[in-house]
């Protein structure tokens, strides 16, 4: 479990590929500060089992699966990566619970710069926006957002510096692919109330 609150812009340095999976090696010297081998990092949104560590960097096998259903199978040499621990019982819980299941890819639609922040919009999967509410919490690239903008299939958030300055979206542009993650506690709410309507 995680919070959506990214601790470090990692950077993918090495990609090995597998006749099943890829395996990715990416420097993240703050969060392999304290880790052992077989924890848990959030990374741009997918949650990944550490199995190497060495010198500031990480390596993480990612199967054909994940590969299919997030943006990590078009990640190349030199890209950004989001990256956090998982929490601990003594964790600011500043975000909300994220998983780092990734439940769909959408894209990165505009961005429009004013000069304290960044309007930007993304366009999500369909079928995951009846999990998406105005002033609602939504994972982007592993990433805590408030939704301050709600379309038919997109939705709008205002960027602070800080996360321009800590984390991918940054860095995003039109067309970029973004892992999105919604609520978990959306999803249970529908899966109790189709039990109850059976």
């Amino acid at each position: 479990m995680f919070t959506g609150i990214i601790e470090e812009l990692g950077k993918v340095i090495a990609i090995e590929k597998q006749p099943d999976a890829v395996r990715l090696t990416i420097s993240g010297p703050l969060v392999t500060s304290d880790i052992k081998r077989g924890d848990s990092i959030c990374c741009s949104g997918t949650c990944l089992t550490a199995i190497e560590l060495e010198n500031g960097t990480f390596t993480a096998d990612v199967m054909n699966e994940t590969l299919r259903l997030t943006s990590l199978s078009a990640v190349q040499i030199g890209d950004p990566i989001n990256l956090e621990r998982a929490m601990t019982m003594q964790t600011r819980f500043g975000g909300h619970h994220v998983q780092g299941h990734v439940d769909g890819v959408g894209t990165f639609i505009s961005r429009e710069p004013s000069e304290n922040w960044d309007w930007v919009r993304i366009q999500v999967p369909k079928e995951l926006m009846k999990y998406v509410v105005l002033k609602g919490s939504i994972t982007l690239d592993g990433i805590s957002l408030t939704v301050n903008e709600l379309g038919e299939d997109f939705v709008g958030l205002s960027l602070i510096p800080e996360t321009l300055r800590l984390t991918t979206l940054g860095y995003k542009k039109p067309g970029d692919k973004i892992n999105v993650e919604v609520d978990v506690m959306a999803k249970h709410i529908e899966r109790l109330l189709e039990a109850r309507t059976n």
